[in-house]
């Protein structure tokens, strides 16, 4: 490994260390290294193929924040060359949260430079073979006079933050999530394809030839055409099922799995067996393993804060969607484990830590949320407990859940009036932010044109009722949306945090290989899914290993929230598979 291996904690983007701004120029990357005030101290030109070993020797003598454009295009050349950096400022992930942070007094200049908001492909650039491949010609944020420029309006802008804002928190968290990206696109989820394919065999029968169904499903999709009468059926045509079930008498809207629940007939349970093997073919079948699993290696392309909340999604690969029975699979090298973990009941611990609700967080303490619920007398049963949380969250007012909501309002007060209080700012079209400053984009003028169609004089009935409905959904995602942001800020903190204890343990006798350059013989977070993280680790620091998770853990509530009594109980395994059991 060329890169250093050690890794002292972040002091955070404001603190008294080296920031090396990277860019491009004719041909070369440029390095800039700034001062404390953002002013140029000295600059050094380099061939691309120069670039890794500066890193390697910056790394060494000072472990800079490197400031750069988009680390899914910067970062994936330095790791398939060895090279591992500590920390870094990504200005593109950044700007997306600082241009629309209401915690932010002064974000003109910011919002003026619009060409920050977009980027290329993660998938693109996460691909990218050659060491330091340059932007296209009509990307001109890469160029050092622009990547300076937008640095400097980053540093402006959160300068005028709201005293107490966490946003220099959330840029540096959102930032070592994006490397952690790379990192877990580079070494790869460790993969058993021989296992992956006796599953589908078991599952599908035997790999068909190409255009062809796998003998299970056809099978199926036979027994679905004799119950229906339609021996022409096409299961796969959504339209076509739809009208075989209508006219067997079937009066369904569509053919999800919720709906078809409801239904007693003898299709059904066969519908859904269908669609069952259906997914599991086209989403994990043998040729998503062609394209995506390769040297018992699953590679998928991680976007950091894909969604709106701040949650990760995928450009490829499917990595959150990973069904319960190919979780087998995933299986650790020889002479490594697994360390699985996830958290209980996160977004409802989130709740209860943002909101600073003592009685919320005694029922939680050291137990699951649900039965602390029951225990306090606010609902009977656990189920309802589930049931009352999920409408607190998702603004439930019908049905189970608005019958239970008053019960939580009364027993935990300071809770259910913070998410109370985010849905009507939602229905008025203000902005509400997570704990570090995350913020809702705009209603948007559709919104507004709505709601002002339904205050004049002449506005129809269905003026009125289609803007009470815009608000109202407006208010359900906002009441979410600052729980499950703060959630994901919470995993960020965990996976930062648990990224840096990784680093110092010291190598393993046996690598593994496959995992490439960087980390073959170390631990290293191979996945992680929303409140589920798996570590690749050699099986002579397994324990050590879980104890850092639940560590990282540990310090991600106290980063958060502080000295409040809050918990996040983690499940942990250590395992040859994530299969559980």
């Amino acid at each position: 490994m060329r890169a250093a291996d050690t890794a002292s904690a972040d002091p955070g983007p404001l603190a008294p260390i080296t920031w090396a701004v990277v860019g491009d120029h004719d041909q070369r990357v440029v390095v800039v290294d700034l001062d404390a005030d953002a002013g140029e101290r000295r600059r050094v030109s380099l061939a691309p193929g120069e670039f890794a070993d500066h890193v390697v020797q910056r790394e060494l003598a000072s472990a800079p924040r490197w400031v750069w454009d988009d680390t899914a295009r910067r970062y994936p050349p330095l790791l398939a060359a060895g090279v591992r950096v500590a920390r870094s400022h990504d200005l593109r992930l950044s700007h997306r949260i600082l241009a629309c942070s209401a915690d932010i007094a002064a974000p003109g200049a910011l919002r003026a430079a619009a060409e920050w908001e977009g980027g290329p492909s993660p998938a693109v650039a996460a691909a990218a073979a050659t060491l330091f491949e340059l932007a296209a010609p009509t990307d001109t944020t890469g160029d050092i006079a622009a990547t300076l420029a937008e640095f400097r309006r980053q540093r402006g802008a959160l300068s005028t933050a709201r005293a107490g804002s966490g946003l220099h928190l959330l840029a540096a968290a959102e930032s070592a999530g994006a490397l952690l990206a790379a990192e877990m696109h580079a070494a790869g989820l460790p993969w058993d394809q021989a296992r992956h394919d006796a599953v589908l065999e078991a599952e599908l029968g035997a790999r068909p030839p190409s255009g062809a169904r796998p003998s299970q499903l056809e099978l199926l999709a036979q027994r679905l055409r004799e119950q229906l009468d339609d021996p022409t059926l096409n299961p796969d045509s959504a339209v076509r099922l739809l009208r075989a079930l209508h006219r067997r008498g079937i009066a369904v809207e569509s053919t999800s799995r919720w709906e078809l629940e409801r239904v007693e007939h003898e299709v059904v349970p066969t519908l859904l067996e269908y669609k069952r093997l259906a997914r599991l073919w086209s989403a994990n079948g043998w040729a998503w393993s062609d394209e995506w699993v390769s040297a018992g290696r699953f590679r998928p392309v991680y976007i950091p804060a894909g969604g709106v909340t701040g949650r990760w999604a995928s450009a490829g690969g499917g990595a959150l969607q990973i069904p319960r029975g190919l979780r087998s699979a995933v299986r650790a090298d020889p002479g490594w484990c697994l360390v699985v973990a996830d958290v209980a009941q996160l977004e409802r611990r989130v709740l209860c830590g943002m909101s600073r609700d003592a009685a919320l967080a005694e029922a939680s303490r050291g137990r699951d949320l649900y039965e602390g619920i029951v225990a306090d007398g606010a609902v009977a049963t656990r189920d309802d407990a589930k049931v009352a949380m999920l409408g607190a969250m998702y603004g439930a007012t019908t049905g189970e859940s608005g019958r239970l909501m008053p019960r939580l309002r009364r027993t935990y007060p300071r809770a259910m009036a913070m998410v109370d209080a985010a849905a009507r700012r939602g229905e008025d079209g203000a902005p509400v932010s997570t704990s570090w400053g995350r913020t809702t984009p705009d209603a948007g003028a559709t919104w507004r044109a709505t709601q002002a169609r339904a205050s004049e004089a002449d506005a129809s009935t269905a003026d009125i009722l289609r803007a009470k409905r815009a608000s109202r959904d407006r208010g359900r995602f906002t009441r979410n949306f600052i729980v499950q942001g703060t959630a994901a800020e919470w995993a960020l903190a965990w996976l930062a945090d648990l990224r840096t204890r990784l680093t110092a343990f010291p190598e393993a006798a046996t690598a593994a290989a496959a995992s490439g350059p960087v980390f073959a013989r170390r631990p290293h977070i191979a996945f992680f899914l929303h409140d589920e993280v798996i570590v690749h680790c050699p099986r002579e620091h397994a324990e050590e290993v879980a104890e850092a998770v639940r560590d990282a853990a540990a310090a991600a509530g106290r980063l958060l929230f502080g000295d409040f009594p809050v918990d996040f109980p983690l499940e942990v395994r250590i395992a040859d598979s994530a299969q559980k059991g």
